[in-house]
């Protein structure tokens, strides 16, 4: 450093599977309400109560992922979203109420509120904003949740991510209208971790479907969401976050790519999973880190 000068750090994260934090922190780990999940293994509380995540969007997927990521005893949040609450959104957001309608409450309030109602100690960080806007505050995050609609905004999110060296867990949900059948509905939940596999690699995103959105900029039109899809795949990220910080499922290190569909209500490996998830990644090398 500039002079020899030697800095005091307040928390040092080791990224891979697990990941580790060592925090300055203040802890919250009281052992009669996580007696039920001692499975996860005797530190696994103190472990998940040390990692800040992150969540971006929080609207349907990221208001359940906020409700259910406090229950597991993370207690450190960062909460970016720069939307109020509409009429919408009370379909799908957990915690939102006609209330909040009234008083244009933004999403992030909400969040916060969920968050404190079930853990009196937890520390939140909500961001009124996109994410761009503050990527300190992304870049102090040991997990991120992504939450969004868009291809380039996951694109975007990812790469930041991977500059930083976070895992990043992909949540989302799509209804499609189908001439003579019923609606289908599908999601994914995918994490992104550096060294592994990334959006590009597994085909996720593409040429083809950013062109695709970068040419409907701008036009009109309401994506459908519900709570259900939501809950299952919020549900299964959060168990991912789970397994990453507490190894509990002594899983395989790496890429994960579910597939989700609603219509017959199966999760299950992607079919690309197998044939990318040994690969590295030659779109974000491990040595390019940092601010582009």
């Amino acid at each position: 450093m500039p002079n020899d000068i030697l800095r005091p750090v307040d928390r040092i994260t080791v990224v891979g599977h697990p990941t580790q934090v060592l925090s300055a922190l203040p802890k919250f780990a009281n052992s009669d309400r996580f007696s039920r999940q001692t499975f996860l293994g005797h530190d696994a509380p103190e472990r998940i109560d040390s990692l800040k995540i992150g969540i971006v969007g929080l609207s349907g997927g990221g208001s359940h992922i906020a409700q259910q990521a406090s229950h597991t005893g993370f207690a450190n949040f960062v909460l970016f979203d720069a939307q109020a609450i509409d009429c919408s959104n009370l379909n799908r957001l957990v915690g939102g109420t006609e209330d909040d309608v009234l008083k244009g409450r933004l999403k992030i309030s909400i969040a916060d509120r969920v968050i404190t109602s079930i853990n009196g100690l937890a520390n939140t960080e909500p961001v009124p904003a996109r994410w761009q806007d503050f990527p300190e505050s992304l870049r102090s995050c040991d997990i991120v949740f992504g939450c969004l609609d868009g291809f380039d905004e996951r694109r975007q999110l990812e790469a930041a991510c991977r500059r930083y060296l976070i895992p990043l867990i992909d949540v989302g949900m799509d209804v499609t209208e189908m001439t003579g059948k019923p609606p289908r509905m599908a999601g994914q939940v995918i994490l992104s971790l550096p060294g592994y596999p990334c959006f590009h690699c597994i085909g996720f995103l593409n040429e083809r479907n950013l062109a695709a959105e970068a040419a409907r900029y701008g036009d009109a039109g309401i994506n459908p969401q519900v709570v259900w899809p939501n809950g299952v795949l919020a549900s299964t990220a959060v168990g991912i976050a789970v397994d990453l910080v507490t190894d509990w499922r002594k899983s395989k290190p790496g890429l994960i790519y579910k597939s989700y569909d609603g219509n017959s209500d199966n999760l299950t490996d992607h079919p690309r999973f197998e044939y990318v998830s040994d690969r590295g990644c030659p779109h974000y090398p491990l040595d390019a880190l940092g601010d582009p």
